[in-house]
This record gives C-alpha cells, sequence and structure tokens, in this order.
C-alpha cells in the first residue's frame, strides 16, 4: 500500500480555553484529493494552517515524506512552503498589485535569486492560463468579480507548481456557477500536474464533485474517512444530520454530546 505523503498524528491545538482540535489523526496520499468536512469552528481550517506551519500545534506529530514539520528550522520550512502551496478562503490578494503582481508574489518571494523577470512573466501567463484567465495581467482586484479573484489566487498557488495544494473553502461566497468552475479546475490541476490536494469545506456538492476520498471531523478528531460513496448513505448519525443540514432537537444534542 502507498505510503501517506502526509501524516497527523493525535494533533492538538487550543486557542486559550477553546480546544479546536483534540486528536486529529488522519493520512493524505500521494496523487489524491482528500476533502476534509464539519461545521464551522471544527478546526479545518486550522488544519491546513498547521501544515504549513502558520499555526503551532500543542501536541502530536505533522509529517510531510515521513520528516515531521514541526522540528522544522526556518531554512528547512521554507523549502517544504515552496513545495506546499495554498488558496485562502478569501483568496488574499494585494488589492495594490496588479494580477500579474498577485500572481508572480510568491515566485519572487522564493525565487528571487534563480528566476529572472521574464522567467517570472513567463510562468505567470502559465498560471492564469490554467485557471482560463489568459491576458488579465494588468487588472487590478478590484477590476476582478468574486469569482475571478478566486482563479487569480489559485493561479498564484499553482504558480509555485507545487507537490501538494491545499484549497481553504474555495467556493464559499461563489454563485453556482462559479462554484462549478471551481470544482472543474480542481480537478483539472490535479490531473494536469499530478497534485495532491487537500480541500476543506462545508459545501457537499462540491465536496462530493472533486473528492477522491472525505473525511468529516467533528469535535476536534476525525470520525470517518473512506471513498465518497460511503457518505452517500452513513450510518453515523452525526454525519446524517450535517450532510442533511438537519440542526438537531435539543434530545438530539444531547445524544450527540455523550457520543
Amino acid at each position: 500500500m502507498t505510503e501517506p505523503l502526509i501524516q497527523f498524528r493525535a494533533v492538538r491545538k487550543a486557542f486559550g480555553p477553546k480546544v479546536v482540535l483534540r486528536d486529529l489523526s488522519l493520512d493524505v496520499f500521494p496523487g489524491e484529493t482528500l476533502t476534509v468536512m464539519g461545521g464551522s469552528g471544527v478546526g479545518k481550517s486550522v488544519m491546513l494552517k498547521l501544515l504549513i506551519r502558520l499555526l503551532e500545534p500543542d501536541a502530536g506529530s505533522i509529517r510531510f515524506h515521513g520528516e515531521e514539520t514541526t522540528a522544522m528550522d526556518a531554512a528547512r520550512l521554507r523549502q517544504v512552503r515552496q513545495r506546499i502551496a495554498m488558496l485562502f478562503q478569501g483568496g488574499a490578494l494585494f488589492d495594490s498589485f496588479s494580477v500579474a503582481g498577485n500572481v508572480g508574489y510568491a515566485l519572487r518571494e522564493h525565487y528571487y535569486l534563480t528566476m529572472s523577470e521574464s522567467e517570472i512573466a513567463e510562468r505567470v501567463a502559465w498560471a492564469l492560463g490554467l485557471v482560463d484567465l489568459p491576458g488579465t495581467e494588468q487588472m487590478r482586484p478590484s477590476d476582478l468579480s468574486g469569482g475571478m479573484k478566486k482563479r487569480v489566487a489559485l493561479a498564484r498557488a499553482v504558480a509555485l507548481r507545487p507537490e501538494v495544494l491545499l484549497y481553504d473553502e474555495p467556493t464559499t461566497g461563489l454563485d453556482p456557477i462559479n462554484t462549478t468552475r471551481i470544482c472543474h479546475l480542481i480537478r483539472g490541476l490535479q490531473r494536469a500536474l499530478g497534485v495532491t490536494s487537500i480541500v476543506v469545506t462545508h459545501d457537499m456538492h462540491s465536496a462530493f464533485a472533486v473528492s477522491d476520498r472525505m473525511a468529516m471531523l467533528h469535535r476536534g478528531e476525525v470520525i470517518a474517512a473512506g471513498p465518497p460513496e460511503s457518505f452517500r448513505h452513513p450510518q453515523d448519525p452525526r454525519i446524517v444530520q450535517f450532510i442533511a443540514g438537519h440542526a438537531p432537537e435539543h434530545e438530539e444534542v444531547e445524544a450527540l454530546l455523550q457520543a
């Protein structure tokens, strides 16, 4: 069996008295698209930020290619961040930069000694072409629709030619057409680039559309993981209620808290 590319083991993260992740254990395999589902505040985005050390875990192990990321020094962590790119929930574009400036930003940060401006411009054009935004280099974020902003942010991530792509709620705030477009891009980039992808979302339509495997986070730990088919007719009432969008009655809440 293929060895995991990424491993979370007994990871814990709290913010003051609020425990977000209490015992996160999860494997991510090379080349797959794994979607991590769960309600707001269960730690999905925190998990991604722990992987690239934007946050530090309180306990547990996080490994990339078998190497403990929590023990890496700044130089080694910088190398890993060149291989793991992230699409942030809000896009996180710089309003003062053009589209080309935004997409080329990470290239200048990571490869300022090895890439010329002409090489950066060529890579930017390539990345924008992949997300179906060719010729938009001179536009500004203020000129773009919400869907276009998401695609520019995705082009910025792809421009690094990463081994792993992290998607933090990639369809939040988008209309159905742009949601479908982003889902197609996630699948298309997996095929075109061979990337491993982790998608965190509470959008069930998107989850089923893009996933090779799915995992469910509940109360700080993974309660189920498997192929999408296993989530279409789940037996666990917590998963049933999440997928159906059903808010439990008071008695059901009490029973779930005891589970």
